[in-house]
This record gives structure tokens, sequence and C-alpha cells, in this order.
């Protein structure tokens, strides 16, 4: 099953009312002109697909009588040979440019799952300075590094922050703004990992399970200093993962969450387990053959191994016999507004 969304253009006649509203002392207390999103759930939803009409609950705050027969009706278009079903939600937002309302309807709908790539499998750890990190079976790996994502976390609360009003016009637009430029980020990355894993002929991806990681032992919530909390509780490893998720089963491909115990500890070469090798945030060392790795990189294929559960069949088995030099120069792509993920001219060697 997938979820689909597409844009209802409303017509003159069934744009969303636009008044001002005010208080018992006369002062307007909502916008002249809402610019916030409104969500209709499935229960406050009625599709005619036969007419192509759907009527909208108007909600029991906003009714004369909480159980009034009052709704909104709106009339749409749609391409031809396309009819809107299995309606999940219905979202109202503003289109500034033009001054008027856009309704997004979102849709469940089967899709027939392809057969996958291959038989493969691919590993992905998600960090914070690199986003992701994934390797594959061919001994290639790539680096995803977040630091767009870093430099709005600290540039649009700043700029919200220094708003006259914190719900206001301008506080809303800068929300909605980061939101789109995240929303997008992770698109475009979830679909650069599926494309390359198609090449790559993988139809399992294995991706660490972080569950927990913002609490400690206790249940109490980490806290990693100033910046470091901004980044830690800015980090939406939950939604990529469901983004990455649905783009890999329309395409075949399987994803699954292993376990990222002792992982980043354990050298993906030689199997060498020690807490100790990881000198620096981004530099791993084996004391055993004395290799330098991309820190994250060898946690990605320790991943890819599954390496909590290496006696399983579906498990890949380690490999003693193999180059570690694609361990340490990973292949760097970088993202770019308008052009999505563009890959790194060049790489920085981190063997010593």
């Amino acid at each position: 099953m997938e979820t689909k969304e597409g844009v209802w253009q409303a017509s003159e006649s069934a744009r969303l009312p636009q008044k001002n509203y005010f208080d018992d002392e006369g002062r307007r207390v909502h916008e002249e002109h809402p610019r916030s999103t409104v969500t209709w759930k499935q229960n406050g939803i009625r599709n005619g697909s036969k007419h192509n009409r759907v009527r909208l609950s108007k909600g029991a705050n906003h009714k004369e009588h909480p159980k009034a027969w009052e709704y909104i009706l709106v009339e749409y278009e749609t391409r031809s040979g396309v009819t809107v079903e299995n309606l999940q939600q219905v979202r109202a937002v503003s289109d500034k440019p033009t001054g008027r309302w856009e309704l997004h309807p979102v849709c469940k709908d089967e899709v027939e799952t392809p057969p996958a790539p291959g038989e493969e499998t691919a590993g992905v750890d998600l960090g914070i300075c690199n986003f992701a990190a994934v390797t594959y079976s061919t001994e290639e790996a790539n680096l995803y590094p977040g630091n767009r994502l870093k430099q709005d976390g600290y540039y649009f609360p700043k700029e919200i922050a220094n708003c006259d009003d914190s719900t206001g016009d301008k506080a809303t637009r800068l929300h909605a703004k980061w939101s789109e430029r995240r929303t997008h980020f992770f698109h475009s990355l979830a679909k650069h990992v599926v494309e390359r894993c198609i090449e790559n002929d993988v139809g399992r991806i294995t991706v660490g399970d972080l569950e927990g990681v913002r609490e400690t032992d206790n249940g109490e919530s980490k806290n990693w200093g100033k910046h470091g909390n901004l980044d830690l509780h800015g980090w939406a490893f939950d939604r990529f993962s469901d983004i990455l998720e649905y783009k890999a089963k329309v395409r075949g491909i399987e994803v699954v969450e292993v376990s990222e115990r002792d992982t980043s500890k354990t050298c993906c070469v030689c199997g060498r387990e020690d807490e100790g090798q990881r000198v620096e945030r981004g530099l791993y060392v084996c004391r055993e053959h004395d290799d330098a790795f991309n820190a994250d990189v060898n946690g990605a294929e320790n991943i890819r191994l599954d390496l909590n559960h290496r006696n399983s069949e579906s498990a890949p088995s380690l490999g003693g016999d193999r180059s570690p030099g694609w361990v340490a120069q990973p292949g760097v792509s970088l993202y770019d507004l308008s052009r999505g993920f563009q890959p790194r001219t060049e790489v920085v060697d981190l063997k010593p």
C-alpha cells in the first residue's frame, strides 16, 4: 500500500471563508487571511467521486450548533482516467502568490510490488554530522553529510525567535519554509539511496534501529549541551526511515531495522571489538591490522553484515580477506537545493 498526495485547485466558490473575528472588546483575534494549513481527517470527509465533489465537515467548533449539518462543498478536476478514492486526509494549504487555497488530497492506493532488483544487501547507518552512511556488498560506500540540515537547524530557530510574534505570519512562513526544506532533503536522500541500491542489485536494506537514542539507560533525556541538544532532538531519523521504506518498497526492496549494538566499536573487516579503536568522531583505527577507516562507514558495514545476528540465514558473512581501502575512502554526495545529491569530486583521505 502506498500513500499518494495530489493537488486540487479550489474553485472560486469553494474558497475557504476569510473573515475577521473579534472578541467581546472588539479586538481582532484572527488574521484576515489565515495562513495555517487546515487538515481534515477521514471521518470529516465525504467524497463524491461520481460528480467530482468532496464534502468537508466544518467541525463542531465552527458550527452554530455542534450537531448542525454544516460543511464546505468543493468541486475538483482530475486528469483523464484518474479517479479519486480511498481518501485518507484533505489538507487546505494557502498559496500566497495567488491569494488562493489549494486542497491536497491524500489517498491510499494499492501498488503492485515489483520483483526485487537483486539479492544483495545494503547497510545504512544514520547520524547527525553525516546524516547517512551506506555500504554495499560490492565493497562500495557513500557518505551523505547533514551540513544543510544543521545549518537550517541553527538559522531558522534564530529567525523565528527574532519575530515580534512567535505565532504571527512571518514566524508561520519561516516554520513552513524550514519544514519544506527538511522534507525535500529527506526525499532527495531516500531517492538517491534507492537508485544506488538498484544499481548495486540490492533487494534488502538494513537500517540501524535508533529507538531510545535520545534517552539514557535510566529513561532520562540525554544532555549533550546547548548545541548538542539542538542536534539530538532535531534529528528526524524516524521520519527519514519511513520515507526510505516506502520509496524502497515500491521498487521491490525490503527495508528492515537491525540492532546497532556494538556496531561503532567493532572492526567490519576482522571483527575485533574494542571501544578504544574509535579514536575520533570520524576515524576508526583497528589495532589488529592497523588500518584506518571512516567510522560511519565502518558502522554501516556492520549494520549491513547484521553484526548481532551473524548466525542467521539472512545475514551476510564477514569476509576477512576483503580490502579495507573502500571503508577508508567512501564516495561523498553533497546536497543541492535545486539538483538534489551530487557527488563531491574530492574525497579526504582518512588514512594517516
